[in-house]
């Protein structure tokens, strides 16, 4: 432990947190164990069990048991589960937001918002699942009648991040069991306490025993189990497209269905007749959240000529307010990296950006709060073929790029392989049109830092993934189509 100084999250969160996996209906634990820290402190706040094969495959035939008959109940018993999960999480959000900044680091605010989010998940699929509607087709003949009924894909794989340990479970959680799927979860073995509490609330809420479990341990055991096990219908990944490439080839040995939500590189674009306080807002709201480490988090941010010094002294202004510190402590805006992997990314960025001509306008450092943390930095002119606009930083690290005509930015907006997310501002509505249909991305925040919510398709383009969570979009990547063909007299 680095920090004594400061505040451990405690209390509450213990309130919530479980050091055992949930398999099969039962709290579980093999004698092995992975410790779990604070990235605020150092300090150990628990463990888990250290699970491989054997146990995932267990889960894996307890959730395809447990489906046949959590998917023959009508739609509407389901969602009823599903919105007492969603008031649970609601009544216990103090407590589920304290665990979540203990072992993720967040402020607190932001963890309360996450868990706010989560649980909007479950009651927007409560109502959907009752709207999973199939079609009748007109007959291409006159003694026959089409249908296409729609049928839960069937167990499913789950893995999911750190850096949103409850939003990412859910996400993925409550479309599952809307359309009648069981889901065995692997979460990240870094934040792994919200994904068992999520657990233990979907039980007392009256999710059937064995339809959803949570497994944590060796992540290349359980995700060959994942793959390999042919009761395992669909994988939805959250995480890097290095690992969705992996994870893409393992798959197509049985032609499993995939979601695969991967990286990001998003750009951030400031037209000259854009509101540049709104703008500047915008992007303080999208860059510095989750210190960074969201990701839909813009990466990168391209400023039209003509307002760029005035744009980069207005953000400065901005950014020297944020306040670094323990995710605990009241009035904290930024929090700890997850690591010192993670806080070498960002000092390798700057140091490339800086060797190669970019100027540190504020931050640079760390953070004299302890190893994890480090000051949210703003970067000016900022070229092409620096690291900091080829990879995403995951960090508290803003890289200011001029541009002079519009078609500039958007072909630098396009100069990667990601396509997740991608922000603008402008006013003038040609520019806004041009902008939004000529940027190759699946979210587009326009005039807006913001963009994450339960009723809109979430997901990207290009290597950011395949398939969108959220909306109702998100239940059909949870069900087949099945065609009828009656021949009547």
């Amino acid at each position: 432990m680095w920090a004594a100084s400061q505040k451990n999250v405690v209390g509450k969160g213990n309130d919530v947190k479980r050091e055992q996996c949930f398999i099969a209906g039962n709290w579980v634990s093999n004698g092995e164990w992975v410790s779990v820290d604070n990235p605020a402190t150092g300090a150990i706040i628990g463990r888990i069990p250290s699970l491989g094969r054997p146990e995932t495959r267990k889960a894996i035939e307890a959730s395809a048991q447990a489906m046949q008959d959590w998917a023959a109940r009508p739609a509407n018993a389901r969602a009823v589960i599903l919105q007492r999960i969603a008031s649970l999480m609601e009544q216990r959000s103090d407590a589920l937001a304290a665990l979540l900044t203990e072992e993720q680091g967040k402020p607190l605010a932001e963890a309360r918002g996450e868990i706010a989010y989560a649980a909007s998940f479950f009651q927007w699929f409560g109502e959907e699942a009752k709207r999973a509607y199939g079609e009748v087709i007109p007959g291409h003949m006159a003694d026959k009648r089409l249908f296409v009924l729609k049928q839960p894909v069937g167990v499913v794989a789950a893995i999911t991040p750190w850096n949103f340990p409850a939003a990412m479970i859910t996400r993925k959680l409550a479309p599952a069991l809307a359309a009648g799927c069981g889901m065995v979860l692997k979460p990240s073995e870094l934040t792994p306490f919200t994904a068992l509490a999520i657990a233990g609330i979907a039980d007392e809420a009256g999710v059937p025993k064995g339809l959803f479990n949570v497994v944590t341990g060796d992540a290349a055991e359980i995700g060959a189990e994942f793959l390999e096990n042919p009761a395992v219908r669909k994988i939805s990944f959250t995480g890097s497209t290095a690992v969705g490439r992996l994870l893409m080839q393992g798959a197509a040995s049985s032609i499993k269905k995939l979601s695969l939500e991967l990286g990001g590189n998003a750009p951030f674009i400031v037209f000259d007749d854009a509101d540049l306080d709104a703008a500047v807002e915008g992007a303080i709201q999208s860059k510095y959240r989750n210190a960074g480490q969201t990701c839909v988090c813009a990466n990168r941010f391209y400023i039209q000529s003509g307002i760029y010094d005035a744009f980069v002294e207005k953000m400065a202004a901005a950014v020297s307010r944020l306040r670094v510190g323990n995710g605990a402590d009241p009035g904290t805006d930024i929090g700890p990296l997850i690591d010192e992997r993670a806080v070498a990314k960002v000092k390798r960025h700057i140091d490339d950006a800086a060797g190669k001509g970019a100027r540190i306008v504020l931050g640079g450092t760390g953070a004299p709060q302890g190893p994890r943390f480090f000051t949210p930095t703003l970067l000016r002119d900022v070229k092409p073929g620096m690291d900091v606009l080829r990879e995403e930083t995951f960090g508290p690290l803003a890289p200011l790029v001029k541009f002079d005509a519009d078609a500039d930015a958007i072909a630098m907006a396009n100069d990667s392989e990601f396509g997740l997310a991608a922000y603008f501002y402008a006013r003038d509505i040609n520019r806004i049109w041009r902008a939004a249909e000529g940027i190759e991305s699946g979210i587009i925040g326009i005039n807006t830092g913001l963009i994450s919510t339960e009723v809109a398709p979430f997901g990207g383009v290009k290597q950011s993934g395949i398939g969108r969570e959220g909306s109702r979009h998100g239940l059909d990547e949870y069900l087949e189509l099945k065609y009828l063909c009656l021949s009547v007299a």
